[in-house]
């Protein structure tokens, strides 16, 4: 009985510092900040959380004391009608000194929460010339890179890349309902409204793979409505870069010729676009590099073979309610689609 009774609390203390350190890593983390936007919105959230936790325990030091002290009177102790003039002062002082810290705590609260809310503005948002258009749609994400040049401008899906160290300033559109862009590693979250258009931008100061999110409930597969913003140097970025704004690569073997006859015999070219080719639809997200992309179905599938033919096949399964039908290939069909589909890079 005893050894239980020991192993009860070791278990909730395991179990709470777990909870604890699961917390403070992974890639998607508001507390583990990788660009100056973020990092502003986490020093507001340990301000916040070391003066509360602080109060917190000084409260319950304060009740603890509180119901020590009543156990400790005497259980037949008369109570005190009309206490003395001299208690009620110190207790009136009391309260008055608690009021009023809790009133500056509150007023730096506001403070701190205006300063962070200004260091979100970007001064100068197209000093380096590059900006995205990000549009929200059930549930995927459309991503277009603005250039003065228009040869340099191109669409992709569901991942951003972005160079290391630059501030990226975002056209945030919804296509059908209210989406909301939130990337916790280097931003806060800016709502996408239909018929209005809203700006953000981000900014990394290290390189690596960063999982956003839709943070406004946007129907039924809202919480598969995921994207990747990859950040990487500069050099690496112009490259990705340069080969996005390229038109398809063109079928060089007999099964990818076969799986382009499929794609445009198919209900596939009736949604889905691909750069140099007589596809042109904006329905579905841009396929003309897909076979580049690390993730299908905005971060639901990893994309390997087996996921994009089983996708292809039945999305539903994987996402219940998207706007992509089942297609009743055959196997070779299928194989033959999935082969064209895997050398878009």
């Amino acid at each position: 009985m005893i050894e239980t009774t020991r192993t009860i609390p070791r278990l909730i203390a395991t179990l709470a510092v777990a909870l604890c350190v699961s917390s403070c890593g992974g890639i998607q983390n508001a507390i583990n900040p990788a660009g100056p936007n973020a990092a502003n919105i986490s020093r507001l959230w340990w301000l916040m959380f070391i003066v509360c936790s602080i109060v917190f325990v000084l409260v319950m030091i304060a009740v603890l004391l509180s119901l020590r002290k009543r156990t400790t009177e005497a259980a037949d102790r008369v109570p005190i009608i009309e206490p003395p003039a001299e208690s009620e002062r110190r207790r009136r002082n009391v309260v008055i000194s608690l009021t009023t810290i809790t009133i500056v705590i509150l007023f730096v609260f506001l403070i701190a929460s205006y300063s962070s809310g200004r260091s979100l503005r970007l001064n100068d948002p197209m000093r380096n010339g590059l900006s995205i258009e990000l549009t929200g749609h059930q549930w995927w994400w459309e991503v277009r890179y603005n250039d003065v040049d228009a040869s340099n401008i191109f669409t992709t899906a569901n991942e951003i890349h972005i160079p290391v160290g630059v501030p990226v300033l975002f056209s945030l559109r919804g296509a059908d309902v209210i989406h909301s862009f939130w990337v916790p590693n280097l931003a806060g979250k800016k709502d996408l409204i239909p018929g209005k258009i809203n700006t953000i931008w981000i900014q990394a100061d290290k390189p690596g793979v960063y999982r956003g999110q839709c943070a406004e409930y946007c129907g039924l597969q809202h919480a598969k409505m995921a994207l990747w913003i990859v950040a990487e140097p500069q050099e690496q970025f112009n490259a990705w870069r340069q080969n996005q704004t390229q038109e398809a690569v063109a079928a060089a073997s007999d099964a990818q010729k076969r799986g382009q006859q499929v794609f445009f015999s198919s209900t596939c070219v009736m949604c889905h676009a691909i750069n140099g080719t007589p596809a042109g639809s904006n329905i579905g997200p841009n396929l003309t590099h897909v076979g580049s992309r690390h993730m299908i179905g905005a971060a639901t599938l990893a994309n390997t073979r087996d996921h994009l033919a089983q996708w292809i096949k039945d999305s539903q399964t994987f996402k219940p309610g998207n706007k992509m039908p089942q297609n009743n290939l055959s196997d070779a069909d299928l194989q033959a689609l999935v082969e064209y589909l895997q050398s878009l890079q």
